[in-house]
């Protein structure tokens, strides 16, 4: 299978690869990488279900289309993974799984999987960081600069964020061409720059764990 186009990724999402025995639902933004330990681990008995990654601008409509998409597939599967985290829903996208008895990733977002969520807790003092991922960065003009406005708009940087003082491209893969893009994101925003390989992090432990049940 050849990989996501982040154009549909952003708007469309990833529908179900086929038949098998354990159903991932998730985010858009996480297809690449869950690809990649898919490859790597040979879990063929797993399939890739991704809701649009631009739900994450819209975080009260996350819970919802979870519910949708694990109600319309749960039938074909012996089991269903969600693999988003809390992700802005305010305890509601856990309270639904729990309620539809399948299981989530733990932590606040995505950057906390990451980089591990213990690890990222001893970060505390970073609440004046802006955090990328490789899908970010790839995205950033999708994610973040047109979005905010600041296509059209680049006086409003300051005023939206003045308040940060650091970018953080969290990196999944060691991209020479994706760390170039992060330093450029970082310029555009007049903000310092930090690089971290952080690798799949609590990601691939979540989904090895799945994967060993079977």
């Amino acid at each position: 299978m050849t990989g996501p186009n982040d154009d549909t990724l952003t708007e469309r999402g990833l529908p179900p690869e086929g038949a098998g025995r354990i159903l991932l639902i998730a985010c858009g933004a996480l297809a690449h990488e869950i690809l990649a330990l898919k490859r790597r681990n040979g879990w063929d008995h797993m399939d890739l279900h991704c809701l649009p990654a631009k739900l994450h601008l819209y975080p009260e409509r996350i819970t919802g289309e979870v519910e949708k998409a694990v109600t319309a597939h749960r039938a074909d599967y012996d089991r269903v993974f969600v693999v988003y985290a809390d992700c802005g829903t305010g305890g509601l996208l856990q309270a639904k799984c729990t309620e539809l008895g399948v299981e989530m990733v733990a932590g606040p977002h995505c950057y906390a999987f990451f980089e591990g969520v213990e690890r990222f807790a001893d970060h505390d003092d970073e609440i004046t960081a802006f955090y990328l991922t490789d899908f970010l960065v790839r995205q950033f003009d999708a994610f973040v600069w047109r979005p905010m406005g600041l296509d059209k708009h680049p006086e409003l940087r300051d005023m939206i964020f003045g308040n940060y003082t650091k970018l953080v491209y969290q990196a999944q893969t060691d991209s020479p061409d994706l760390r170039a893009r992060a330093e450029d994101c970082a310029r555009r925003l007049g903000l310092d720059y930090e690089y971290r390989f952080t690798g799949y992090g609590d990601l691939q432990t979540a989904l090895t764990a799945q994967a060993a049940r079977g």
